[in-house]
């Protein structure tokens, strides 16, 4: 009996490594092999697809992630679905609500759509996006086949849901409206023939009702495949409201000047989510010194939603506004008399090798104490690393003792 493993088609392999990337969930992925192997021998491509409800007029970063991940699948000549809710809007998503959701007119819906397809072309091509609203079919449904679908599941199934059981613990209302906004999400799936679904981790629970459905009416369960879901700015849920995000549409000097607000604890996440840097960049880059990660990080991700160069022309923008802002006029410059190690120097040495500091103890006090800045930020660990600059450093002691340190 031959034992040997079935040899994997390099390019479904290829394709798998594209799906799986930064997902959380993937359900089935032996389905989606499967799919991705018929759709590479027919040449037709498989079926993308994402939903966005106009619940509000502006898209943000927490919006790309989705986005982004449909971009690479749209690149592998996958066909992208976009189903904008303008049905589904009006119901509302229970998805992580603790609360019942206010309903939203016809009117408040059609006024957001006026910006949400434009602003979702800011990173697919909408010239090759298949783009439906659900109420092509939702709007047509008589009362008969709304009871037809929902029947199609149980309370008890329904009630499954985390959010709901949450909310009934707390003796929090639950409209019997909101039990039929999985039903028409996984409907929307029958209507498109879809293969895959794709939604953040709260989306989880509306995608299986998805496939559920294909299955009662006879299609091919799609694959469900979810992303992770990111904090906004200051570490809270994305929301304009918070003012924590950052719109698609940002101009680039505004778009870097948010990221660079954000908090140190976020910066991974924005970083593997948006950005296509490697792993091993990312890591080392976050293992340096906080500031330039953050810079690093606020040019990439402007990068995606605009160009290099208005990238690279807000950075310059940023560090001549914050670097030229009350210094003063003859600071020193120097270099470092040190080695510069690949992953980066203590702060301490840095600060002794150029002149702030006597001793490196002298350093390691100053810097404890609060006292000693990297571009305008206080740095608190004296071993913290301070990589190579690619330009100039503004580095600080006290309030009067300041240097450019340069590259060397």
């Amino acid at each position: 009996m031959d034992k040997t493993k079935p040899v994997i088609n390099p390019d479904v392999q290829r394709q798998l490594e594209v799906f799986r990337k930064n997902s959380v969930d993937l359900i089935e992925e032996g389905s989606l092999a499967r799919h991705i192997a018929k759709s590479l021998e027919s040449g037709k491509p498989m079926r993308v697809k994402f939903g966005m409800d106009p619940s509000s007029p502006d898209l943000h970063l927490g919006h790309a992630i989705p986005l982004l991940k449909l971009r690479s699948l749209q690149e592998l000549g996958h066909q992208i679905v976009l189903i904008v809710g303008d049905a589904t809007a009006m119901v509302g998503d229970p998805s992580g609500r603790n609360k019942l959701r206010p309903q939203l007119t016809r009117e408040q819906v059609e006024e957001n759509l006026i910006t949400y397809t434009e602003q979702a072309g800011e990173v697919l091509d909408l010239g090759a996006t298949e783009v439906r609203r659900n109420s092509e079919w939702f709007d047509g449904m008589n009362f008969e086949e709304l009871l037809r679908l929902a029947s199609r599941m149980t309370v008890a199934q329904m009630i499954e849901r985390d959010t709901f059981q949450t909310r009934m613990e707390a003796n929090e209302p639950i409209g019997i409206h909101e039990f039929l906004y999985p039903l028409m999400q996984g409907w929307d799936s029958v209507e498109v023939k879809a293969d895959l679904e794709i939604g953040g981790t709260d989306q989880l629970f509306n995608l299986l009702v998805g496939r559920r459905l294909q299955e009662q009416t006879k299609q091919a369960p799609q694959t469900c495949l979810t992303l992770p879901l990111i904090n906004g700015l200051d570490g809270r849920k994305m929301s304009k409201s918070y003012g924590n995000s950052v719109g698609l549409t940002e101009a680039p000097n505004d778009m870097f000047g948010k990221v660079m607000s954000m908090e140190d604890g976020v910066m991974e996440s924005f970083y593997r989510m948006l950005t296509p840097l490697d792993d091993a960049e990312i890591v080392a880059l976050l293992a340096g010194h906080p500031r330039e990660a953050k810079a690093r990080l606020a040019e990439e991700i402007t990068k995606v939603f605009h160009d290099g160069e208005s990238a690279s022309g807000a950075r310059d923008a940023f560090d001549r506004q914050f670097r030229e802002k009350k210094l003063p006029e003859d600071i020193a410059e120097c270099v470092y008399d040190g080695d510069w190690a690949e992953e980066g120097v203590p702060f301490f040495a840095l600060l002794r090798g150029v002149g702030l500091a006597k001793t490196g103890s002298d350093a390691r006090r100053i810097i404890e104490q609060g006292g000693a800045r990297i571009d305008g930020e206080v740095i608190r660990e004296p071993t913290s690393l301070v990589r190579r600059p690619e330009s100039k450093l503004l580095l600080q002691v006290g309030k009067r003792r300041f240097a450019w340190v340069l590259p060397r």
